[in-house]
């Protein structure tokens, strides 16, 4: 077992039983399970919690020579994702990545690369349950140079799935702690149905009363663990299903709790295309407009900033008055005006800071630039060569990840040049 990169926390502060998962009482609830609420205070006891991704698996029904968990999203992959949906997590202590050999070192590299936290990584086994049980055994060994210590409560999560929320992960783990076993649900899509041996209808099963088994799914630690201590090597072999396992040999009847449409699986190469649609609509729901003028002045540029919010009302449009705090919450689209400056210093001031802040390891930075000119005072043809250096800055940012494009506005100061 490999622990990458070194670090990490010990078991999370007390906290008490977890009921009611709605509104005030969710936040209330992630709180204590982080430790830091009125419940850790009071010496409660709230659960260790650890995850385990199985991340072995070959990708054959993608039918790419690429593992489907490597795959790149907007040129990251897809691993990636759902490490960073688990790390923004707090209570979530340890990581376990169960990987082939052979893909050991590219998952160190993704782990660097993109800066994850608190990620331990083990061989994975020829199958799914395999490797499951490879990283529950990482986190009941106690060695004594191994940063892991056996949590109460494990998540199971497919690497492959992006979009689990910190709710879902609340939800099956609340309900773990009070039943033994929890897991997602979704109502089926499609009647199933068995066929015969000949190849024809036997019976179809009542939709309604079926569900489709998700991710992620939670269990007390030592239950799961004790249910693959004495699976068969048929079940190692042949079962996709842990609930089952709990079922099976620990006679726990797990807790189904209803999960989001977002909680699919990526299985096909079109997956890929949803998965990257939807990850470009939730990073372009907020726009951040940066003026060097100040919010009182009367400027044509404060007109653009009120157009944006008028048109795009599906989107968050903000002013940059404390960009740090912006960056800091990680807003992705930026509109720069420059309106003191002819030389784009207010543009070359932000992707400064975004540079530094290093926003754009995640996801690309979009940039637009505006320049503002009046074209009675300034020859149009000396502004549009000012205007090309934007090439030469957009070349150079392109390369940590944002996205620089430049835009002229050339408009008549004597009718446009005041707000109102």
């Amino acid at each position: 077992m490999e622990s990458w990169p070194p670090g990490g926390s010990g078991p999370a502060e007390a906290g008490p039983r977890l009921r009611g998962l709605r509104g005030a009482d969710l936040a209330a609830s992630a709180s204590l399970l982080s430790g830091a609420g009125a419940g850790a205070e009071a010496g409660c006891s709230a659960p260790a919690v650890a995850a385990v991704l199985p991340a072995g698996g070959s990708g054959e029904r993608m039918g790419v020579p690429t593992p489907k968990q490597f795959c790149p999203i907007l040129e990251r992959p897809l691993i990636s994702y759902t490490l960073q949906a688990l790390e923004r997590v707090s209570w979530i202590k340890d990581i376990v990545v169960a990987v082939t050999g052979e893909n050991m070192e590219a998952m160190k590299c993704i782990i660097q690369r993109y800066q994850h936290k608190g990620i331990s990584l083990v061989e994975s086994g020829v199958t799914r349950h395999r490797s499951i049980f490879n990283g529950l055994k990482a986190l009941a060994e106690d060695q004594p140079n191994c940063r892991l210590s056996k949590p109460e409560v494990v998540i199971i999560h497919d690497a492959v799935r992006p979009f689990v929320e910190e709710d879902v992960l609340l939800k099956v783990v609340t309900a773990a702690k009070e039943h033994g076993a929890a897991g997602a649900i979704r109502p089926l899509v499609s009647t199933v149905i068995s066929p015969s041996v000949d190849g024809c209808l036997d019976h179809s099963l009542e939709r309604a009363r079926h569900r489709a088994s998700e991710m992620p799914q939670a269990f007390l630690f030592d239950v799961i663990y004790e249910a693959y201590q004495q699976c068969s090597d048929y079940d190692l072999e042949f079962g996709t299903e842990c609930l089952h396992l709990a079922l099976k040999y620990c006679h726990i009847k797990a807790k189904l709790i209803e999960g989001s449409p977002d909680l699919w699986k990526v299985t096909y190469k079109r997956d890929l295309y949803a998965a990257e649609s939807i990850i470009k609509e939730r990073i372009s729901q907020q726009i951040c407009v940066v003026m060097d003028a100040k919010e009182d002045e009367e400027h044509v540029g404060h007109r653009l900033e009120e157009m944006l919010k008028n048109e795009l009302n599906h989107v968050k449009v903000t002013s940059g008055r404390d960009l740090q705090q912006i960056i800091l919450e990680q807003c992705y689209n930026f509109v720069c005006v420059n309106v003191m400056t002819s030389d784009f210093e207010e543009t070359q001031k932000l992707l400064n800071m975004l540079e530094e802040s290093n926003l754009s390891i995640l996801y690309p930075v979009v940039v637009i630039s505006v320049q503002f000119l009046d074209y009675e005072s300034v020859p149009f043809g000396q502004k549009m060569e000012n205007l090309m250096q934007i090439r030469e800055f957009a070349k150079e940012v392109k390369k940590t990840n944002i996205l620089l494009y430049g835009l002229l506005v050339y408009y008549p100061q004597s009718t446009i040049c005041r707000v109102g």
